[in-house]
């Protein structure tokens, strides 16, 4: 056997906690005699969600002597929050333990630079290997032989069962669903993705009507009670009223029919489009690579195909699927569909001339034309986000996952790690917040003048009324009218106050706890456009020769629990934007005092 560089691993070290080991802290000194695989992954990343399904698979054919452990490394503000790991490691069936690593620790110590990244760990304590990307479970799996082999003949391998405790089933209708649909019965189909159904709600959005699927992972036709689905997500009703199903994780197209409860399946071989494997042709021959949502426009049914960053197409009149729009470079690039860029898209709503699409990864709305050209309303890259209403140039969502059409030509988006609703209204550019506290909303469908809200990490649908300019289909932007704040020209003194709720304290332990983005409209309102930095002040400076304007203040701080005798204490994100209308006057103030975290601050 060839001789392998090899590094002392370190220890694995997560301010969050552990996650599903029945209250137990592993650690490298106690899994000694075994082979353990590190998954440095994140809940939003599409490649990750790849390799846990690659690891489910290596961990059970090697059950006694691996022991694979997921170091969970946020991107986004959102996946720092412990609470939204531990939905996450619920919501993609993680069956190994999991480490909260908020701060980063260990993804460092292992000089990690790319999600998902995965290293081997032989049963001396030491690295051998370490993957970024997905697609090297073969590899790794041929690794994994080797030490078992090496390792069984020094007598240094242990065999024994893995430190992981499954949870018991939760008593919820559903459990995190991903999107839904009106049917013309008027009731609800909900993909209950995290259950492997469809379920079918009534009129009220709550009550169970009959649930489609076995209820087991599996790639199965057949009757409702028989068939089998993996991690459903996107519906879209069908010309003859059956329903098209992205069913993600079989990489496959079904189809649902409401009247005799048959399914079928459109598309996808049930095996992941690879690089180099046909991207058009008879669509049962064709591999998909996890669909995430589905909608008919212009007589095909478009598929946002989350899992190489581009968006394909199924026509029903020859049962084809081709590529429609991206390249499966992954990023934000306009033009024409060939030469276009997504990042994950995971949202789709068609209109007569425009389908929209949710791009999660760069936090971004975008629509496609007629001529097939790919446009953007909001979202500028891969790491620019937030929650920022106004002019859509400088609004900023957070991981949106859906996107849904509305009556007066305006688009709600379903902004999930803002556990918002967004509204874009083309007609004006503007950007606003329909309803706030929706914890990581997927999808949102209208009936009549409500609008259900798929609250994805709450299991259910909630019913909202619908924006009375929406209703009305009014011409004109419907504008909160704000007071004028004269301030004094030249520098400006902005400062944000921070309050830690009742029984949480500031966390200040690598700097100040709050950060600041200060924009402007129009941007000639201050010298140097863009202002973000950490600290809770700002001295901006006014240019005289812009009299008024408005200033788009954005903040964000962290807070954890103040309990001394918890040695992890969990810690909180607190965020909030301000729209303030100022005017420049001689003698005016030159401060500006905003709070957050006061919910009587307005």
């Amino acid at each position: 056997m060839a001789k392998r560089a090899r590094v002392r691993a370190p220890e694995l070290v997560g301010r969050g906690g552990w996650i599903r080991t029945g209250g137990r802290e592993p650690s490298l000194a106690a899994l000694r005699g075994r082979i353990v695989i590190v998954d440095f992954w994140t809940s939003c990343c599409i490649n990750c969600l790849h390799v846990l399904d690659e690891l489910r698979e290596l961990g059970r054919a090697h059950r006694e002597t691996v022991v694979i452990v997921g170091v969970h490394s946020p991107k986004f503000a959102h996946e720092t929050d412990h609470r939204a790991v531990v939905d996450a490691v619920e919501r993609y069936d993680v069956e190994h333990p999991v480490l909260d690593d908020p701060e980063l620790v260990t993804w460092k110590q292992y000089a990690v630079r790319a999600w998902p990244t995965l290293a081997v760990i032989d049963p001396e304590g030491y690295v051998v290997a370490q993957y970024s990307g997905e697609g090297h479970a073969d590899a790794i799996g041929r690794l994994v032989e080797e030490l078992e082999a090496e390792h069984a003949a020094k007598g240094t391998l242990r065999r024994g069962d893995a430190p992981y405790a499954a949870p018991g089933p939760e008593p919820t209708s559903l459990r995190f669903p991903g999107k839904a649909l009106l049917l013309p019965s008027g009731a609800f189909l909900v993909s209950d993705s995290t259950r492997h159904q469809l379920v079918e709600l009534a009129q009220d959005g709550e009550s169970v009507v009959r649930r489609i699927g076995s209820g087991e992972r599996g790639f199965a036709d057949g009757p409702a009670e028989g068939a089998s689905f993996s991690e459903p997500q996107g519906l879209t009703l069908l010309g003859d009223g059956s329903v098209a199903v992205a069913d993600t994780v079989n990489h496959a197209l079904r189809r649902y029919d409401p009247g005799t409860g048959e399914v079928t399946t459109l598309a996808g071989t049930g095996r992941q489009w690879t690089r180099g494997g046909p991207t058009s042709g008879p669509a049962r021959e064709v591999g998909l690579s996890s669909p995430w949502d589905v909608a008919l426009w212009n007589g095909r049914v478009w598929i946002a195909m989350a899992g190489v960053h581009q968006l394909w197409a199924y026509d029903p009149r020859d049962e084809s699927v081709a590529v429609t729009a991206g390249t499966t470079d992954e990023g934000l690039v306009d033009g024409p569909g060939p030469q276009a860029w997504f990042a994950q898209p995971s949202g789709l709503a068609a209109t007569g001339d425009r389908l929209w699409v949710a791009d999660s990864e760069t936090s971004a709305l975008r629509w496609v034309d007629l001529e097939g050209t790919v446009r953007t309303a909001v979202g500028t890259g891969l790491f620019d986000f937030g929650h920022r209403d106004g002019p859509a140039a400088q609004a900023l969502l957070q991981h949106p996952l859906g996107v849904t059409a509305l009556p007066d030509g305006s688009v709600a988006v379903a902004d999930t790690y803002n556990h918002a609703l967004r509204r874009y209204d083309p007609a004006t550019g503007e950007v606003s917040t329909v309803a706030t506290d929706l914890r990581e909303p997927s999808d949102a469908v209208v009936a009549g003048e409500d609008l259900l809200v798929v609250e994805s990490a709450r299991h259910r649908l909630t019913r909202l009324r619908l924006p009375e300019e929406v209703v009305r289909a009014a011409t004109g932007p419907h504008r909160t009218r704000r007071d004028v704040t004269e301030v004094a020209p030249g520098t400006l003194r902005l400062e944000v106050v921070f309050r830690a709720p009742a029984g949480q304290t500031p966390d200040t332990r690598y700097g100040p706890s709050t950060r600041l983005s200060v924009s402007a409209t129009p941007p000639e309102l201050l010298r140097g456009q863009e202002n973000a930095d950490t600290g809770p002040f700002r001295l901006l400076e006014t240019d005289p020769a812009v009299p008024e304007g408005v200033l788009h203040v954005s903040a964000t701080a962290v807070s954890c629990d103040d309990d001394s005798e918890t040695p992890y204490p969990a810690c909180h994100l607190h965020q909030r934007d301000w729209h303030l209308p100022i005017r420049l006057a001689d003698g005016a103030t030159d401060r500006l005092s905003l709070v957050l975290a006061d919910p009587d601050d307005t």
